[in-house]
């Protein structure tokens, strides 16, 4: 079982210098990094708000696009000298806030919707998802590293976003809903699709949380055998 991302680090390398000339002009707009920090979490937000109100397509949309927002804080922090510890505390604390709080509207809308399984699959991402950040955090704390995993974040987010705009397209809403009392035609493909993404967040997750343990545990042993 590999300890790497689906996403290689030389495609991580590309994306982080594209995304330097975009965070460099929004530097002189006057944003700093951390301004572009909270503006990141506040659009976050407003999708987990649209994922409470079963507004799923504008959801997934706007979980991509702010998770793309998220390169150009530190992008722009490095590439104009304004790195600083509490700017990637700040980060970070942000951005695992903002993907809780997208994982709890998803859950409300399911819920709202009568779709009981997404809602139980998005409450069990959301708290394992918890899990993959405090491992890593908890890995730091004590003097080793915990970045490791098949699927952090950016991962996760990608198939959120995939699943929130395809049960936009189909539907969830598995209680009747037309005027005449009929399901609406597609309603279960659609929450099938999203709790299929839902179920592989909470799968790749526990992978992952599996795989910083060992990444712990597999330092502390070169740490005491040396």
């Amino acid at each position: 079982m590999t300890d790497r991302s689906f996403v290689s680090p030389e495609v991580r390398a590309r994306i982080r210098l594209v995304a330097v000339p975009i965070a460099l002009g929004l530097g002189k707009l006057g944003l700093t990094p951390n301004a572009l920090t909270i503006v990141g979490f506040l659009g976050t937000c407003v999708a987990a708000v649209a994922a409470a109100a079963q507004a799923w397509v504008l959801a997934g949309v706007l979980v991509i696009v702010f998770g793309i927002f998220d390169l150009f804080d530190g992008a722009l922090a490095r590439a104009t000298g304004q790195a600083s510890k509490f700017g990637a505390f700040l980060d970070s604390t942000l951005d695992r806030t903002g993907e809780g709080l997208v994982l709890a509207g998803v859950a409300y809308g399911c819920a709202s919707a009568g779709f009981t399984l997404g809602a139980g699959l998005a409450a069990a991402a959301l708290a394992l998802a918890s899990v993959v950040t405090y491992a890593r955090a908890k890995a730091e704390a004590i003097g080793l590293t915990g970045d490791v995993g098949i699927a952090p974040r950016p991962e996760r987010l990608v198939v959120l976003a995939a699943g929130l705009v395809l049960a936009g397209h189909w539907g969830v809403a598995i209680v009747p809903e037309t005027s005449r009392g009929e399901a609406i035609p597609g309603a279960a493909f659609g929450g099938l699709l999203l709790a299929v993404a839902l179920a592989l967040i909470a799968a790749f997750a526990a992978v992952t949380i599996v795989q910083r343990i060992l990444h712990v545990r597999n330092q502390l042993n070169q740490t005491t055998t040396r």
